[in-house]
């Protein structure tokens, strides 16, 4: 079992940002993408910080060297302020569930930037399964109508803030595991998310925001889908998410967390009414069918 200590906490991020996926679209719709980005990060630094003085005996990263801060903090922009900024806007155009489908183009592009700047190896298996797990994507974002060509279901644009939302994510989970090396998962996502914090709050400030911010916190719908968010993604999904590229290959990591079109589609279809076709699981089927190719 410890073998694959890697690939099992891959899995629960995938579990982890399924509920994060749903709780955020519903505050992203509520109160906007800016206020939930800022907010949930507030959120998960005070989560990080009590779990940091329970366990580690750091509320802060005091003890992370200059290797540490340079370049996680550089991933925390990339990640979080770049790329799931796309992606939270994403959301209210095509759905969590969509954006989530699209997200899969995360493994390969990971992959990729891992064998760049890592000098990572993945074997024939891991391709071909990083395969199945993009092939079933275009399943569910195309549509054939008789009698037409092709059609795309959903909004181009949405479609691009999406494919933003991977280069952010790709970017920031490799950039994290060089600047992470053998530092606490959890403590290395504190940095992460306070420079996270920083890049969002200049853009609030800059573009005359913080109306939007304070009114958020009247919302409680908005809150709660905020501070279940928060939690189970930047505190305990993108957490896991370092442990498990501690002990794996970003692309392998990549590809496990790929799995949440599988499991966002019965809540999608029975919280969200959001209608479900044949296809839709099929492609979401296909789209992670290689998973099983990591365990042999």
């Amino acid at each position: 079992m410890q073998a694959y200590t890697g690939e099992f906490a891959a899995l629960l991020v995938a579990v982890f940002w399924t509920i994060t996926a749903l709780s955020f679209e519903i505050a992203s719709k509520r109160v906007g993408s800016l206020a939930v980005n800022i907010i949930r990060l507030a959120f998960a630094l005070g989560f990080l910080s009590i779990y940091g003085y329970l366990f580690r005996g750091f509320a802060l990263p005091t003890d992370a060297g200059l290797h540490q801060w340079k370049w996680l903090a550089l991933s925390g922009l990339i990640g979080f302020v770049f790329g799931d900024y796309f992606l939270f806007h994403s959301y209210h155009m095509i759905s969590s569930r969509i954006a989530m489908l699209i997200m899969t183009f995360v493994p390969p592009v990971t992959a990729l930037l891992g064998w760049l700047l890592l000098d990572e190896r993945m074997g024939i298996l891991h391709l071909a399964g990083m395969t199945l797990t993009v092939g079933g994507i275009f399943i569910t974002i195309f549509s054939k109508v008789k009698g037409q060509k092709i059609k795309l279901k959903y909004p181009v644009k949405g479609l691009f803030y999406a494919f933003l939302g991977v280069l952010g994510q790709a970017g920031g989970l490799v950039l994290s595991k060089y600047g992470m090396q053998d530092y606490d998962p959890f403590a290395a996502t504190q940095i992460r998310i306070i420079a996270g914090f920083i890049g969002f709050a200049l853009i609030i400030l800059l573009n005359g925001k913080m109306h939007l911010v304070i009114t958020a916190f009247r919302n409680t719908k908005a809150m709660w889908g905020i501070t279940s968010g928060s939690f189970f993604g930047p505190f305990l999904g993108v957490s896991f998410s370092l442990l498990a590229i501690q002990y794996t290959t970003t692309g392998v990591a990549a590809t496990l967390m790929a799995i949440v079109p599988i499991l966002i589609i019965p809540p999608a279809a029975i919280f969200m009414k959001q209608k479900v076709s044949l296809l839709d699981y099929i492609g979401a089927v296909i789209s992670v069918g290689g998973v099983a190719l990591f365990f042999l």
